[in-house]
């Protein structure tokens, strides 16, 4: 039996299989789904992973078992059973463990119209109820459908951002063998696009790298084929292809900041006056630019619970954030790491410029990038942060908190599941940023002696 009480997240479920993940568990929790959403249907997709087909096949097996009807959408991106969810109208859950190695597996779940379900919309109580299901078996009576959504999903998202009419670009891709491998060539298919591919092959044990592009070292093959097949861009997703990390001409990091100020004036010139959404450690230059193209930036804690619960009451067209998670209320407010990479496609191939250019109009800032530091008492070292910048900027407490100057900001917050305070900041100027950054570290330092 697995660990409930330890694989169910915030948000979503993640685990060892199968000291923590086990068959009997993923049983379990299909029949709790079941019985505290009230769900009639549900659609389910996985990933690669070795697991993942047998606990997909074990929450099944528990749906049925409250009567449930299931369809069953088989290989996927967590972004494509979004779309499943929201274009069948279903409550859905994606077997994935993201960018987590190899030996974890996990559960992603939604409402009908991909609306998240975390601890305080129903997690907890499916937990709950699951921990009284395992070991209870019944006869399945719900029936099951196996229906591909591949070409559904590469229709939709086409018929989003048309990449049609583009000049030809030279694309490199670097699906870490997830799930990026299956999607990428049904979305590209018959457009203007060279695609170079690097271990598009679907493969859970992830032998070339780890499929989690916000580590740098994780980038290295992707960079250096760019630049020596001299293609326009390059392109890395996670593991279940939900997160897009954008590499330039020259082998550069493109910020997510400035992916996000780039989509939301695309979204901006489709949907005029609309609102934006961006995490509180995105670049300044985000609402800036959102406001100079006549948007209306709202400004969220970090983590996507968040932002999706911030967008659907606001009904803002787009959210980004510092992790390239892309948010699109044309994607039932879910992100997808694809669309988001479509729309910077359109906006390299509707001009004639590389990628650098296009991409330097929307980064204005130098960021520190984010900074972990273990310290065993978090509050006294935000205490003693908090004192130290008095009187020399605007703090606010949203999320750990932020201190806000003329042309700079920090924000030092604590993880929520490690003794951990993050560190971010940005600056107008590289060397005030610098000088930032090594304050607050040295007293953060000092309490960690």
């Amino acid at each position: 039996m697995g660990d409930l009480a330890k694989i169910f997240k915030a948000y979503d479920v993640r685990g060892v299989v199968p000291d923590e993940l086990d068959e009997p568990t993923a049983e379990a929790v299909g029949a709790a789904f079941v019985e505290v959403t009230g769900a009639g249907s549900v659609v389910v997709a996985h990933d690669m992973r070795e697991s993942s087909p047998l606990l997909a096949d074990a929450f099944i097996r528990g749906a049925r078992s409250r009567r449930a009807d299931v369809v069953h959408a088989g290989l996927g991106s967590t972004d494509l059973l979004y779309y499943a969810s929201g274009s069948l109208g279903l409550p859905g859950v994606m077997f994935t463990a993201s960018h987590n190695p190899a030996r974890y597996n996990g559960m992603k779940m939604c409402r009908s119209g991909a609306v998240p379900i975390g601890g305080d919309t129903g997690l907890t109580e499916i937990r709950d109820r699951a921990a009284q299901l395992v070991g209870v078996t019944a006869t399945p009576s719900g029936s099951l459908i196996e229906k591909d959504l591949l070409k559904g999903y590469a229709d939709h998202l086409r018929s989003l951002v048309d990449l049609r009419g583009i000049r030809p670009l030279k694309v490199v891709v670097d699906a870490g063998n997830g799930m990026g491998g299956h999607t990428v060539p049904a979305v590209f298919e018959g457009l203007p696009i060279e695609l170079t591919p690097l271990y598009f092959e679907l493969d859970g044990t992830f032998p070339n790298h780890e499929a989690n592009p916000l580590e740098p070292q994780n980038l290295v093959d992707l960079q250096r084929a760019v630049v020596d097949n001299g293609a326009d861009i390059g392109l890395a997703f996670d593991g279940d292809a939900d997160r897009c990390w954008v590499i330039d001409e020259r082998g550069e990091s493109v910020s997510p900041s400035a992916i996000t100020a780039l989509v939301a004036t695309r979204e901006l010139a489709k949907y005029p006056g609309s609102t934006i959404i961006h995490n509180l450690i995105t670049s300044l230059g985000v609402p800036e630019i959102v406001r100079e193209h006549g948007g209306v930036p709202v400004r969220t804690r970090v983590g996507h619970s968040f932002i999706k619960a911030e967008m659907a009451r606001s009904g803002a067209v787009f959210g980004g954030e510092h992790s390239a998670h892309y948010y699109f209320r044309d994607f039932w407010f879910a992100d997808s790491g694809l669309l988001a990479a479509m729309h910077v496609l359109a906006a390299l191939g509707e001009q004639e410029r590389p990628l650098s250019q296009v991409v330097g109009a929307y980064s204005r800032y130098h960021a520190s990038g984010e900074i972990n530091s273990q310290v065993s008492d978090q509050a006294e070292a935000l205490r003693r942060v908090r004192e130290a910048f008095e009187g020399r900027g605007e703090p606010d407490e949203l999320d750990g908190l932020t201190v806000r100057g003329d042309g700079w900001w920090f924000n030092l917050r604590p993880s929520n599941t490690e003794p951990l305070l993050r560190l971010n900041a940005e600056a107008a100027d590289e060397s005030k940023m610098t000088a930032i950054r090594d304050e607050v570290l040295a007293i953060v330092g000092k309490v960690s002696e």
